[in-house]
Order: structure tokens, then C-alpha cells, then sequence
């Protein structure tokens, strides 16, 4: 053989060796790759099952759970809010009671506030020493005006009767009184004891004669 022949042999086998090292190369960086793939699959498989199974072992877990149990823990929450319901009832019925006593109270210290100058003319009118009837029932008449004003300025009013139709909701009839005319009928003649009301509400009715 030629030593030409020779060398082109050499390098015939030293290209084809090349070429195998580069195919297997190659293989080998395809069966890393598969083998990752396959690894990260087999991951996402792991956690599916143990996510199954956390899940499988939660509703055993209720399933297995005694219903008396369950229904004691209702029971407890519920007398629990029971309670608390029963308290805030309780402190708020303290509460309403406390402001109506507070009111009755202030409203009685309101009405005897109201009445004291009346009472002090009255005092001022019994240490007089005049003899005078006419000056005497001036002042007993000057009182009267301010005591009725003063109970107006309360809620409390006379209920009328001069020349006014018999109402059952403000008069109480105590006499009937006839032949007065027709167009006396059914209206009220005399009033024998003034009626009064406190805030538009009857308090006393007006007792009257009516004609017929």
C-alpha cells in the first residue's frame, strides 16, 4: 500500500471517529433531556397524589366525626349567644328604666318649678292687710290669670264649654236640661266642673248640663 493510500486511510478514520463522538454526544444530551421531563412529570404526579390524599384524609376526618359531637359544639355557640343576647337585653332594660324614672323626676321638678311664683303672690296677698273687698279679689283675680297662664305653659289647658256642642271626648254629661229650644238641643248649657287636658290629652273631663 502507498504511503499516499496510507494517510488517507489515517484520516478517513480519525473523521468517521469524530463523527461518532459527536452522534453520541448528541444522544446523550437527548436522553438528559428526556430523563428531565420525565423527572418534572413524575414531580407534578407527586403532589397531585399527596394533595388526593390530604384531601381524601380531610373528609374522612368529617365523616368519621361523631354527629354528637357536632351537635354539642351547636349547642355551646349557641348558648354562648343566648348569654350575650340576655346581658345587652338586661343592661338596655336598665337603661329605659333608668331615663323614665330620670323623666318623671324632671318633670315634676319642672312643674313645681313653674308653680313657685304663683305660690309667692299668694303669700305676698295673705300677709296684706287691706281691707278692701274690691282690691282683694283684684289680686285673688291677678293670681288666678297667672296660675292659669303658668298651666298653660305646661301642656295644660280648659277644656271649652261656652256655647259648645256635647262632645263625649272632652264633656261628661251630669244633667240634661229641657225645653230649652231646639237650637239649644244637644249643646252644653252649664259647666259644673271646669275639665282639663295636659298635651292635647283629656286628664279630666269637663262636667255639664246638656239641653234637650
Amino acid at each position: 500500500m502507498k504511503p499516499e493510500e496510507i494517510k488517507d486511510n489515517e484520516e478517513k478514520e480519525m473523521n468517521t471517529n469524530a463523527a461518532n463522538e459527536a452522534a453520541n454526544e448528541a444522544a446523550g444530551a437527548d436522553c438528559q433531556k428526556q430523563d428531565g421531563k420525565t423527572s418534572a412529570a413524575d414531580d407534578m404526579a407527586e403532589k397531585a397524589e399527596a394533595a388526593d390524599s390530604k384531601a381524601s384524609k380531610g373528609e374522612a376526618a368529617k365523616e368519621s366525626k361523631d354527629p354528637l359531637d357536632i351537635a354539642l359544639g351547636e349547642i355551646e355557640e349557641l348558648k354562648t349567644k343566648m348569654l350575650y343576647m340576655q346581658a345587652e337585653f338586661d343592661n338596655y332594660r336598665k337603661r329605659v328604666m333608668k331615663e323614665k324614672a330620670d323623666l318623671i323626676l324632671g318633670g315634676g321638678e319642672k312643674t313645681i318649678t313653674a308653680i313657685l311664683p304663683v305660690i309667692d303672690d299668694m303669700e305676698r296677698a295673705m300677709a296684706d292687710n287691706s281691707d278692701d273687698p274690691a282690691a282683694i279679689k283684684e289680686g285673688m283675680k291677678l293670681i288666678y290669670q297667672k296660675f292659669i297662664k303658668t298651666l298653660e305653659g305646661l301642656g295644660v289647658k280648659k277644656i271649652d264649654t261656652d256655647d259648645a256642642d256635647f262632645n263625649v271626648d272632652y264633656h261628661e254629661a251630669i244633667a240634661q236640661v229641657p225645653g230649652m229650644g231646639d237650637d239649644k238641643s244637644g249643646k252644653v248649657i252649664d259647666c259644673v266642673q271646669t275639665g282639663y287636658t295636659l298635651n292635647d290629652k283629656v286628664i279630666r273631663f269637663a262636667k255639664v248640663a246638656v239641653g234637650v
